[in-house]
């Protein structure tokens, strides 16, 4: 992948891009109360891919979307970068998430009367912020999609439009991307492809990926692989592969 000068390029593996500090969730109230997340304290690093994974009902959704500000804590703190996102104003985290933190879903969420270009750029237009010419061509470079981005998503098929949306995270530059089951719509083909676009995306764009998937080979693409049950961290791995991440996750299943 050919360089590109970018701050982003020089990213500190050992900088942490997003965490949380006795991170406690709780849902309801009294008898019909639920703790999702009990006391988590993790830190995801800069510049690195990390999956969460769990069995079903184990939290790693709400750690997620706690860390990325789109549901907020009961007790402890979330941090983007250096920023305690419950100091910060609904104005203020609406910025933050717009400015500094990317999103990819399962369902892509694109706007289906916009050209895949436009929907790439459209986080940066509704922000009247001047797009980066020099580095949107990079990133379209990247997806594989130069030939189809004048199409529409109707136009494109399903792995081609989760590339879209991955390259729309990418292309803002934001501190950290978090990504929600993010090929769960997709087959084994199109699903490796992008896998390997988001692994590319973290070695070759300096990125930042928090990816919460249920499926041991998505986190065989990762760097580094926490599990949750029950709430609470109960293992990592790194350097993770299918077999060693499922004999892993059917332990869990039996706790």
């Amino acid at each position: 992948m050919r360089g590109i000068p970018t701050s982003r390029s020089i990213a500190r593996r050992d900088l942490v891009a997003a965490g949380t500090v006795n991170a406690t969730k709780v849902y309801g109230q009294d008898d019909t109360a639920v703790t999702a997340l009990h006391d988590v304290t993790v830190g995801f690093p800069a510049a690195r891919f990390t999956a969460i994974m769990g069995p079903s009902g184990s939290g790693k959704s709400t750690l997620m979307h706690c860390t990325a500000g789109l549901d907020a804590l009961t007790s402890g703190r979330a941090f983007i970068g250096d920023v305690d996102l419950a100091t910060l104003s609904e104005r203020a985290l609406t910025r933050l998430r717009r400015d500094r933190v990317g999103f990819v879903f399962q369902a892509f969420n694109l706007v289906p009367t916009l050209t895949a270009l436009e929907n790439i750029t459209l986080p940066q237009a509704l922000a009247g912020r001047r797009i980066d010419q020099r580095w949107l061509a990079y990133v379209l470079d990247t997806v594989g999609l130069r030939s189809r981005m004048h199409h529409r998503p109707a136009e494109l098929s399903g792995g081609q439009q989760q590339r879209v949306a991955v390259a729309r995270a990418i292309a803002s530059r934001p501190a950290i991307i978090f990504a929600d089951e993010p090929t769960g719509n997709l087959d084994s083909r199109a699903s490796a492809e992008i896998l390997a676009f988001m692994r590319d995306a973290v070695e070759g764009l300096s990125q930042t990926i928090v990816m919460v998937t249920h499926d041991p080979t998505a986190a065989a693409h990762a760097h580094h692989v926490l599990f949750l049950a029950d709430g609470r961290i109960v293992g990592e791995m790194a350097q993770p592969s299918p077999d060693a991440v499922l004999d892993r996750i059917k332990r869990l299943d039996v706790r």
